[in-house]
């Protein structure tokens, strides 16, 4: 199982399959990979100690990142996340970064901005569009109307915590307009804005 991938200089945890979404642009929909992965489907969820198993065998020299990424939404494997992340703020000096859906509250159940701020930095939450109804049709989550504030709520609160948040939109799928009242959205909460390309 690939576990972990390089992309760009950063390299890349892939913790599960899982996810609270289905989103209509999401990029296993039409291929296997990213970066330089060659099949992010996994035969099982891995243990923690198989990821840092996976991340003592790798090429970390010089690398800008450690992102918990992969074919699901991180959130869904917490506890293994946590300790993945604990075990690297312990052993290298690498920044890490979550790329999430921000729906993690709702999958475990609590806050868990207190805990991700032990062991992450950067937090990127896929915000998709200022409207809630139309960010449901675009990310299908399975929490429906209680995942756009439970998203929103989640960014603030990483904020709080002392973790970088930013919050993305992907271009072609909103108007400026909308690109512009989602970073109005992101000012009011203290987190940064990033319009993400369009990856077929």
């Amino acid at each position: 199982m690939e576990l972990v991938y390089k992309v760009g200089n950063s390299m890349y945890i892939n913790l599960t399959n899982r996810c609270s979404s289905a989103c209509t642009f999401c990029l296993r929909q039409t291929t296997d990979t990213v970066g330089e992965s060659s099949s992010l489907w996994l035969e099982r969820e891995p243990s923690a100690q198989e990821v840092i198993d996976a991340l003592r065998a790798a090429d970390l020299e010089g690398r800008d990142e450690i992102v918990f990424c992969g074919f699901g939404e991180p959130t869904c494997a917490l506890d293994v996340l946590l300790e993945t992340g604990s075990w690297i703020k312990q052993n290298l000096s690498i920044p890490v970064r979550l790329n999430t859906n921000g729906q993690g509250d709702l999958i475990a159940g609590r806050d868990i901005s207190g805990d991700l701020a032990a062991c992450i930095d950067t937090v990127s939450v896929s915000l998709n569009d200022p409207d809630p109804a139309r960010y449901q049709a675009l990310v299908r989550s399975k929490f429906g109307g209680r995942a756009y504030p439970a998203m929103i709520r989640f960014a603030a609160d990483c904020v709080k915590a002392g973790m970088k948040v930013v919050m993305t939109t992907v271009d072609t799928t909103i108007s400026h307009d909308d690109e512009k009242k989602c970073r109005e959205i992101c000012e009011n909460i203290g987190a940064a804005y990033r319009i993400r390309e369009w990856v077929d």
